[in-house]
């Protein structure tokens, strides 16, 4: 058994929507608060505050008559965002993240609620003060009664309820199919058997349409209930936008899990990518992270094998005819012949062949393969 989110999309009544706006005005006033005073504890009296007194400070805030209102909502989201505080200090004490940032009213919102804050009764869900259920559109059936969930409203004013649930995932039957892929832009992916998958470019699509709402955003004055509207058109074209890339990422991902019984990747640190800033916009368009991350899961899930090969091994310039390696391969250049042997190769259909063979290389033998170069592997089976 292993644990997974099931999002749905819901549309509350009136009653519901006041209720979730002071909850996610709440969890975000806690949030900051006790931010703010472990900030100030360290930088003038060298205080570490961990998560107990956090906690006994949230009870000291209750307890203040101006703040009152911490007490019509349901105490769970409260203690849940001060759990996920304590969860980024150690991220960032351990290197992981960045110092935890404030929360904006202008962004996303949520609140997690556990098993205490909700009911699940005969295929519906109720939150804690509401007497209704949520009016959830039900995509698919929930495995068993969830175990937690964290209700959000994203930018565009859409209405989210993640369900964790364990549920057993069923292999797929054994196939002899194995496969690599080269990541690109031009092309999302090319396999080592000359499959080229098109990269549709969503941001480039809806760009036109984009310039035009930030153009009349940028026009409304500043607090205008039409600036509000202004905005919210431009967060439902990036809500669009993110829409489309995360459907196209999955159908593409459940296909080569679905069909190949070991999936060959190489690793790309694509946050010190985006940093070229003539390229930035189009990797982050492409979803490389995403992409990999759903394979990884979906293959564990599925039985199958990903395996992502080291960043530094030159695939590109590679033979994969006679092994030659090339001291340097310009971007610019596609398609170049092997000064040993004579082949001919296409860049990226070169690169997907070396990175299948480095890669079942690495899941025959292990790390260091003769003749390869240094591998390192991340397999999930």
């Amino acid at each position: 058994m292993t644990k997974r989110a099931y999002k749905y999309r819901f549309y509350p009544t009136p009653e519901q929507t006041e209720l979730l706006a002071q909850t996610f005005g709440c969890v975000r006033f806690v949030y900051n608060a006790i931010l703010r005073w472990r900030t100030d504890a360290f930088e003038l009296r060298q205080e570490k505050i961990g998560y107990v007194g956090a906690n006994a400070r949230l009870t000291d805030l209750k307890k203040d008559p101006e703040l009152a209102f911490l007490s019509e909502v349901s105490c769970v989201p409260l203690q849940q965002c001060l759990r996920h505080q304590q969860t980024a200090f150690k991220n960032f004490f351990e290197g992981r993240a960045k110092y935890p940032a404030f929360k904006s009213k202008r962004h996303r919102q949520s609140a997690e609620f556990t098993r205490s804050a909700f009911k699940y009764r005969n295929g519906k869900l109720y939150l804690a003060k509401s007497k209704a259920p949520l009016g959830i559109r039900w995509s698919r059936e929930l495995p068993g009664e969830p175990s937690t969930i964290t209700v959000s409203k994203d930018s565009a004013g859409r209405y989210f309820v993640s369900c964790l649930c364990e549920f057993a995932p069923s292999k797929l039957p054994v196939t002899p199919n194995m496969t690599g892929i080269d990541l690109g832009l031009t092309d999302l992916f090319i396999t080592d058997k000359g499959e080229r998958v098109g990269n549709p470019r969503h941001t480039a699509k809806y760009a036109a349409r984009l310039a035009k709402a930030q153009r009349r955003l940028s026009k409304k004055k500043l607090g205008s209930a039409n600036r509000t509207k202004a905005r919210q058109k431009v967060a439902k074209l990036h809500a669009k936008i993110s829409d489309c890339r995360q459907d196209n990422l999955h159908k593409l991902s459940r296909r080569l899990i679905n069909e190949n019984q070991v999936v060959c990747v190489e690793s790309l640190k694509v946050k010190n990518m985006i940093r070229n800033q003539k390229l930035s916009k189009a990797i982050a368009d492409a979803g490389w992270g995403e992409f990999v991350r759903q394979l990884a899961y979906k293959a564990e899930w599925a039985g199958r094998s990903l395996v992502a090969i080291d960043r530094w091994f030159p695939s590109s310039k590679h033979c994969s005819g006679c092994g030659h390696t090339l001291s340097s391969l310009p971007l610019s250049v596609r398609k170049w012949d092997c000064p040993e042997c004579g082949a001919h190769h296409d860049r990226d259909h070169n690169a997907a062949t070396n990175i299948k063979a480095a890669g079942l290389a690495v899941l025959a033998l292990g790390e260091n393969v003769s003749g390869m170069g240094s591998v390192s592997v991340s397999c999930s089976r």
